[in-house]
């Protein structure tokens, strides 16, 4: 730990000192509201909200506030606050930053500062990274919500004015940055005020704060309108560069002859760049019969046919963007996101979409624009969350003027960090990390590789097809998919690429996630996934296609996470004859001879078999899916095997754990 992580943590020391009274507070009141009848206990909204009527300040009745929405969760959801989540909700109460380590439960912590916030009728806005966790988060935590007699809204993409106002109107509204800014932006358009769907912006949570008011904090929202030029000129553009040959070069070199390269024009991969050869501005002189196309007059031309070729030559389908629905949408290039609502500039948005044949929207002129940074400013509290902003705590102080606060786990950190491995090549650094992948996943082992940009997955993501490994890539294309594809990574030897922005909000757990491969499972027994999605939320309903799912989630969830819990179990299980337990646990599961062997050989050539757990030999045996997958066998037998190898969690592994006889 540096100096400043020194002077750091004891600020945070200091502070949670002053902290603790509060939270001491609402552990003593943890005995007054569990006492409480379940109306009781709902009432206590009324009661609260009559103090601060009688000029009570909020942090007044804030342990009362707490103690009651903590006992409430733990009715509604079974789950009942740690001490450490109180601090986090204190933290995110005073208008600062809560750093809390993954998995430590940040989505109740903000549901405990947002009902204490909401009792003042002002409005608690919770930005969450994806409309996914917006939508699964507000229906989670408002059956806590309901509860306690607090309304809640949702904004979510496609919703209609009247919707967008009712959600805003709610004590409690979730929704994206996104989202929050458009309707800003929107709202300052309008010619009467009646027309507005948001009101004040008195109190903000932030999830993943460092990711939204720190990475994206200076990227502009933009709402655009359109100019009244042609757009003729970009199909015809287009249709001229698509009869060009095109040359590909790592970097431009200045001092030489590019012309002399055998081809119209030169794509710059380094530069992202795509320049017209000789060759290929004699071709555009006689397409268009002009004299000279560099010439004054032929300006705009030359533009359109410079973005036309930067469109097919440069600008990647799937990669640098997406056409959904008849509509290009940008990618970015660092976090793999959909950009909602924006367009490349100088033409080449109308370049690509005369490429891609969807309609050519004409060039458009800016009506209204706000950055991140300045629409969070507006809020009268501002306050976030993030297992990451100890690093950037300057930048929080010098923009928004937040603190940061690291609050304690609740139990301590167990996980080992490896210090860094410096390589002279970055082509030496892939290769080591696709030894690293292919390693592990030999062993079983879930890997997640996080890359800082799009190129750098797909570049990844190549290598490790031609080594035959099965993997996933967060990018754009998966974008619906985004939250389930993160949280199945903790599945036996599944391998994931994604970059940095991936996974916000979404728990990666060992043996992967029940709830999404309980909605797995529901799409296989032919709900759809709108359908499974519901059957996953508390919102009350009467459908009875819903409710039926619902009743079928229930079992496969409560199937899967006893699966989950006993995969943990068997880290704690040591075995002392390893090999020869590995042996009898196959036998009892009836798996066939061959894979037996195989597995046992694999077993002995990757595992130190003097010091192995359950898990271990588990993961070893399950190594027989992927010999299955390899065969080509069906998805029913890879199930059927799955579910003999499956039954091993519920053996008691010291029956089998004795010396070669």
């Amino acid at each position: 730990m540096g100096l400043f992580d020194k002077i750091f943590g004891n600020y945070s020391k200091k502070e949670l000192a002053k902290i603790e009274p509060i939270k001491n507070k609402v552990l003593e009141l943890e005995s007054k509201y569990a006492d409480m009848s379940d109306e009781e206990l709902g009432g206590q909204t009324a009661i609260l909200r009559g103090k601060l009527d009688e000029l009570s300040t909020l942090d007044d009745v804030l342990p009362d506030a707490l103690a009651v929405c903590r006992e409430a969760a733990f009715r509604v959801l079974g789950k009942k606050p740690y001490p450490v989540q109180i601090i986090g909700a204190i933290v995110l109460h005073q208008g600062r930053i809560a750093e809390m380590k993954t998995g430590e439960g940040k989505t109740l912590v903000a549901c405990l500062a947002a009902y204490a916030n909401s009792l003042t009728g002002n409005g608690v806005h919770v930005v969450t990274v994806n409309d996914y966790l917006a939508k699964f988060q507000s229906e989670e935590m408002g059956k806590v919500f309901h509860f306690l007699n607090t309304s809640i809204g949702v904004v979510l993409t496609g919703m209609n004015k009247e919707q967008k106002r009712e959600a805003y109107n709610a004590d409690i509204t979730y929704g994206t940055n996104n989202e929050f800014g458009f309707d800003y932006l929107r709202d300052n358009m309008v010619i009467y005020k009646k027309d507005k769907v948001q009101r004040e912006h008195a109190f903000a949570i932030v999830d993943e704060v460092d990711s939204i008011l720190i990475d994206e904090a200076r990227t502009p929202l933009i709402i655009s309108g359109q100019g009244d030029k042609s757009t003729k000129l970009y199909s015809l553009a287009d249709r001229f560069a698509k009869t060009l040959k095109p040359v590909t070069v790592v970097e431009m070199d200045d001092k030489a002859d590019n012309d002399l390269l055998d081809g119209d024009y030169i794509i710059d991969e380094k530069a992202k760049t795509a320049t017209l050869t000789k060759s290929g501005v004699k071709k555009a002189e006689k397409a268009f019969n002009v004299i000279n196309l560099m010439d004054a007059d032929n300006m705009t031309l030359a533009h359109h046919i410079n973005q036309a070729i930067k469109a097919n030559g440069v600008m990647k389908k799937d990669i640098d963007y997406v056409v959904k629905d008849g509509e290009v949408l940008i990618v970015d290039e660092f976090t793999g996101r959909i950009m909602q609502g924006r367009r490349f500039n100088d033409g080449l948005h109308q370049a690509i979409e005369a490429k891609e044949g969807v309609e050519i929207a004409r060039e458009s002129k800016t009506i209204a624009t706000i950055t991140y940074q300045n629409y969070f400013r507006l809020y009268g509290k501002l306050s976030g969350m993030t297992g990451t902003a100890l690093t950037e705590e300057d930048e929080f102080r010098e923009i928004y003027k937040l603190d940061v606060i690291e609050i304690p786990t609740n139990k301590p950190v167990i996980r080992v960090d490896h210090p860094d491995v410096v390589f002279k090549t970055e082509k030496g650094k892939f290769n080591a990390v696709i030894e690293q992948v292919i390693e592990c996943h030999k062993k079983g082992q879930p890997v997640l590789v996080g890359t800082v940009s799009v190129e750098k997955s797909e570049y990844l993501s190549r290598l490790l097809k031609n080594k035959g490994i099965k993997h996933e890539v967060l990018n754009a294309k998966h974008h619906d998919r985004e939250a389930m594809i993160v949280a199945q990574a903790g599945k036996y030897g599944a391998v994931t690429i994604a970059t940095n922005m991936a996974g916000r909000g979404t728990d990666i757990m060992l043996g992967g996630n029940a709830e999404y491969k309980s909605l797995a499972d529901l799409q296989k027994m032919g709900y759809s996934e709108e359908v499974a999605v519901e059957a996953a939320g508390f919102s009350n309903t009467q459908d009875e296609e819903v409710l039926a799912a619902r009743a079928e989630y229930k079992k496969l969830y409560a199937k899967y996470q006893l699966a989950i819990g006993k995969l943990t179990e068997l880290l704690e299980v040591r075995i002392a004859n390893p090999v020869n337990c590995m042996s009898e646990v196959m036998a009892k599961l009836v798996i066939p001879k061959k894979y037996q062997a195989e597995a046992l050989d694999l077993f002995k050539a990757q595992y130190d078999v003097w010091s192995c757990t359950a898990h271990d030999i588990y993961f070893a045996i399950s190594e027989i899916l992927f010999m299955l997958e390899c065969e080509g066998a069906s998805g029913s037998r890879i199930a059927k095997m799955e579910e003999q190898i499956a039954r091993a969690l519920s053996m008691n592994w010291a029956e089998y754990d004795f010396p070669e006889m």
